[in-house]
């Protein structure tokens, strides 16, 4: 035999018995990897279920302290809520009490009624005419230009209702008058506030 057929024989041999092995060898690492993936995505799973066991016991700790919290915050603001409507209540203009006026900050400078003056809350004594000191306010009458600009503050201390659009409550004397803005007509008369 010549040296190629030998060659070609060892050739066929070779190939014979050398590709079933690597096709063996093949299969094999990709039963392996297969497996691998496997036990990968198994592991993953667990992971994940042992998470969201974790998660939902630690968010059932967290839902338990939040609503905890949040009652305790309603119970805190209804007691707020509670101090501030006693305290807005002792706060507030009593027609019984003469001496409601004083310690308020807006009363600073009154020391009483002065002839030919009037006072105004927040705004201090003013002169007037005399032709209206002691002057009795009547619905229906006009508050002169002059003394339509002592707006009243907080009209909620009063137990006044908040005025219409285009009125405004005016310190007229000791009265508490609600007037029309473009023309002074007077609507209603708080009579004898302090």
């Amino acid at each position: 035999m010549n040296r190629l057929t030998k060659a070609a024989v060892v050739a066929i041999a070779l190939s014979t018995t050398a590709v079933p092995m690597l096709a063996e060898a093949q299969n094999r690492d990709r039963r392996e990897y297969r497996e691998d993936r496997r036990d990968d995505r198994r592991d993953y799973r667990d992971e994940r279920r042992d998470d969201r066991r974790d998660w939902r016991q630690g968010d059932y700790n967290n839902r338990q302290d939040y609503r905890q919290d949040r009652r305790d915050d309603r119970r805190d603001y209804r007691d707020e809520r509670r101090d501030d409507r006693r305290d807005y209540r002792n706060d507030r203009w009593d027609r019984n009490n003469r001496d409601w006026w004083r310690g308020r900050s807006d009363f600073r400078g009154y020391n009483g009624p002065r002839s030919g003056y009037w006072y105004a809350p927040s705004y201090g004594y003013y002169r007037v005419e005399p032709r209206y000191s002691g002057y009795r306010w009547r619905t229906g009458g006009y508050l002169p230009a002059q003394y339509r600009s002592y707006y009243v503050r907080d009209p909620y201390f009063y137990n006044l209702r908040p005025a219409p659009r285009g009125y405004r409550y005016v310190h007229a004397g000791s009265d508490i008058v609600l007037i029309a803005v473009a023309t002074g007509l007077i609507a209603s008369v708080l009579s004898n506030v302090y």
